[in-house]
């Protein structure tokens, strides 16, 4: 029977763009103080659940939530996953709501603009990120820090659901076995069964 392997999908904690509502993407931009209290804050549901490693998109903001988060849990950050990194927005990056903004919008699909990575890309990576850490370490329980909107893209691809917005600290668990795909019990800190249309998972 092959092993199948437990992913706790954690969002950084808060930055001061993500305060400003502006578009971080791949802009390296560092944890608040906010930020660090709400890694602090995803510690506590996730010791409910053993765990073996942590693993983290290098840029800093999940960098620094997964140390956080690695050290209140006694565990190790082992790698940091250039697949996990978030979607380049291109030039919407810096950006917040306004003209400006709104000039660079594309399509009716969420949080598109012109210049952007496109969201099959980032779900591929993602995903491809989380299996080859299933293929490396079959059957472990893995927390992944890394960013919302990759997080949601990869859910929706491999869950086939429509997915809200991740919060900041949020936490996902979602399981990968190699025979039967991919199935969830928590999205965006809610149990399934909360959510009718993601309680047959």
């Amino acid at each position: 029977m092959t092993a199948t392997t437990t992913f706790a999908l954690v969002r950084h904690g808060q930055t001061d763009w993500n305060a400003a509502g502006r578009i971080q993407g791949a802009t390296d931009i560092p944890l608040n103080d906010v930020g660090r209290g709400q890694a602090n804050d995803a510690v506590a549901p996730l010791s409910e659940f053993e765990w073996d490693f942590v693993v983290a998109s290098p840029l800093v903001r999940a960098a620094e939530t997964a140390e956080i988060i690695a050290a209140d849990l006694e565990l190790e950050v082992t790698r940091h996953l250039p697949g996990l990194v978030e979607r380049n927005y291109g030039p919407a990056e810096g950006l917040s709501a306004s003209p400006e903004l709104d000039a660079l919008r594309v399509g009716g699909e969420y949080g598109s603009f012109r210049g952007a990575e496109p969201a099959q890309s980032v779900s591929d990576r993602g995903l491809e990120a989380l299996r080859s850490l299933a293929e490396d370490y079959p059957g472990a329980r893995i927390i992944v820090v890394c960013h919302g909107t990759l997080i949601r893209l990869s859910l929706i691809a491999a869950l086939e659901v429509e997915i809200p917005p991740i919060l900041n600290a949020a936490i996902s668990v979602v399981n990968f076995n190699p025979e039967t795909g991919w199935t969830a019990s928590i999205i965006n800190n809610e149990l399934l069964d909360a959510d009718p249309a993601l309680a047959a998972l």
